[in-house]
């Protein structure tokens, strides 16, 4: 019996909580003996887990060394860096996916008989470069470390078309597209009732404005409502929010939902809503997975001007694009709605689920590995 071939999925993330990961994991397993390193617990169908303790960080850079630029040691010294090389050293494989740019060096060293896949999940220079000293500080580090090793990859994917050309631009290659959609689920649209309810699901970060939102509901001269699914990054913010949902009305925050049982709870909604400024650049180029979301749903969506989110709500009909991303636009865009419009964007929504879903997006990772195998693809 021929041995079946060997990946490594290197995340310094939960994997069974990191849906993009997931994905890979998922797909991979039924051709590869599959081992993952990341946190937590092992994902189905591996035949290793290596789990990193939740006390070692991919993030723990040296300031001290990052004034001085030494960026190599920066990052040969960062713990999750030192803990995982430690954990593979002496293994050898054929394929490796390293997920976001601090995994890929390492992958890099490995020296995988294959080759590297880098997923980059976000632009990571300019992660926050919002904040001027982060910018100024850890942008030329991760500069030099994407020039350095991801550079030295056989194949790259990342999430958005504005982030392939972003790389492209400044290092050279040109990364695949492959977005965060979700997986196919076999939904009906649900006929909208008179009150339109709107839903948003996702992370309580400040710098979303999840409070232009509220706003816009409480403000919109129309029969709407707006539930919230939210996990607790930023306790201050999210009692905030509880504060002004309870004394305006019409806004209810709840506590987050585990992935697998949100698209099915998504499906009682009408519209998803998703106002996202963009305040650094991997915002303003944002394709996130809410959006996919919303889809299998089988919802109408609500967004801001964000270019890609924008460029698929307009293509497939599927939505309405406010004007900025302040309440007042997006109250604007509440009071355009009726059933019938809502009706209409569902019922696209539901025309091209199958034709956006995430299997198609896996395939195309399915084909970068069949080249680097050697393989031609199907």
């Amino acid at each position: 019996m021929t041995a079946r071939p060997t990946m490594l999925i290197l995340s310094y993330s939960p994997i069974v909580g990191d849906a993009r990961v997931l994905k890979q994991v998922t797909r991979f397993v039924r051709d590869f003996d599959v081992t993952t390193l990341g946190y937590g617990e092992r994902p189905e169908g591996v035949v290793e887990h290596i789990s990193m303790p939740r006390e070692i960080r991919y993030n723990d850079l040296d300031g001290g060394l990052i004034t001085r630029k030494r960026y190599r040691k920066v990052y040969w010294k960062l713990s999750a860096v030192r803990w995982s090389r430690e954990a593979l050293k002496r293994r050898k494989f054929d394929v490796i996916i390293a997920n976001d740019v601090e995994a890929v060096p390492v992958a890099v060293k490995l020296r995988p008989r294959r080759g590297v896949l880098a997923d980059l999940h976000e632009y990571s220079p300019r992660l926050h470069d919002d904040n001027p000293a982060w910018f100024e500080r850890i942008t030329p580090w991760f500069e030099w470390v994407v020039q350095r090793y991801v550079t030295r990859a056989q194949a790259w994917t990342t999430v958005s078309r504005g982030i392939v050309d972003e790389y492209e631009r400044n290092f050279g290659f040109r990364a695949e597209l492959v977005t965060n959609a979700a997986p196919f689920h076999d939904l009906q649209p649900k006929p909208t009732a008179r009150t339109i309810r709107f839903v948003h699901s996702g992370a309580c970060l400040r710098n979303r404005q999840l409070d232009e939102m509220v706003t816009a509901i409480q403000s919109a001269d129309a029969d709407v409502t707006l539930d919230l699914y939210l996990t607790a990054n930023d306790p201050g913010y999210l009692e905030e929010l509880r504060q002004q949902a309870a004394a305006g009305g019409r806004v209810v925050v709840h506590d987050p939902v585990p992935y697998a049982a949100l698209i099915p709870l998504l499906n009682d909604y009408d519209m998803g809503i998703h106002l996202l400024p963009p305040v650094n650049f991997n915002n303003k180029w944002a394709l996130p997975n809410k959006l996919f979301d919303f889809l299998q749903a089988r919802l109408g969506v609500l967004i801001g001007p964000s270019p890609e989110m924008a460029s698929y709500v307009t293509e497939y009909g599927t939505g309405s694009v406010a004007d900025d991303f302040t309440a007042d636009a997006a109250r604007r865009a509440i009071e355009a709605l009726t059933s019938e419009i809502v009706d209409g964007f569902k019922r696209n929504a539901h025309k091209y689920a199958q034709e956006l879903a995430g299997e198609r997006q896996v395939e195309k990772w399915e084909r970068i590995v069949q080249r680097m195998m050697g393989k031609k693809s199907r």
